[in-house]
């Protein structure tokens, strides 16, 4: 299989034409497993109560909110290196997606934290760090509004990813440089996770729905961004006025 192939606007489109449906079967058949799992599976903990069951939407959309900014500022230096136009599709198709589920992880960890804190919002360093990570995203999205030329708007939004991405790394490491409210990870890589396994598995089966859904809508809009920029081409034309 030849990706390099795939990298034309033309080629790409109809192979994510092709997999939007299958990412999306998957999202729903993850979300499904996740969403019995985590409120019918796993235990009721011992100190929360029943009110802990927020971490297996919260936790999953915190680390989608980050990780899709990654993947945003991976693609913004492909396609800087590389001048490659469905790079920074793949980039802006991303942004809406990524704001969502950090929004997401700002609510839910108010609705999380009143009863757990006493307060829905403190500036905790976590919690600070998370709502500019909500800033370059929208940032993102208006910069790229607000400039005609699509090729300008690319290479400035390219240039906003590549510097905000350093918040990432604040954002995880937050909890360890700092004294935060914000518990520590339950999940890491270098030690055991500090929860029952059925609640583990809640987490990363939503994790997974939640990239599933990611890879579906990010297809699907990055379709839409391709026939707005292509529209000129003779591929395209022929496209919209086989859809219309």
């Amino acid at each position: 299989m030849n990706l390099y192939r795939y990298a034309s606007p033309a080629t790409f489109y109809p192979l994510a034409g092709r997999l939007v449906p299958w990412f999306a079967l998957l999202a729903a058949a993850f979300t499904a497993a996740g969403l019995y799992i985590s409120f019918f599976v796993a235990p009721t903990d011992f100190q929360q109560g029943e009110g802990y069951r927020i971490i297996f939407i919260h936790v999953p959309a915190a680390w989608m909110s980050m990780f899709i900014y990654i993947v945003m500022a991976f693609w913004s230096a492909i396609g800087l290196a590389w001048n490659t136009r469905l790079s920074f599709v793949m980039a802006r198709a991303l942004a809406p997606t990524g704001a969502m589920f950090t929004f997401l992880a700002l609510w839910t960890g108010a609705l999380w934290g009143k009863p757990m804190w006493g307060a829905w919002w403190v500036w905790d360093a976590r919690l600070t760090s998370e709502l500019i990570l909500l800033f370059l995203y929208v940032g993102y999205m208006a910069l790229q509004a607000a400039i005609d030329d699509p090729r300008r708007a690319d290479r400035a939004g390219a240039l906003l990813n590549l510097v905000g991405v350093i918040n990432v790394p604040i954002i995880y490491f937050s909890v360890k440089w700092w004294n935060t409210l914000h518990q520590g990870a339950s999940v890491s890589l270098t030690r055991a996770p500090s929860m029952a396994q059925t609640m583990l598995w809640g987490m990363l089966v939503m994790a997974i729905a939640a990239w599933m859904y990611t890879i579906a809508v990010a297809l699907a809009r990055a379709r839409t961004l391709i026939l707005e920029r292509e529209r000129q081409t003779e591929w395209a034309r022929a496209v919209i006025k086989e859809e219309a």
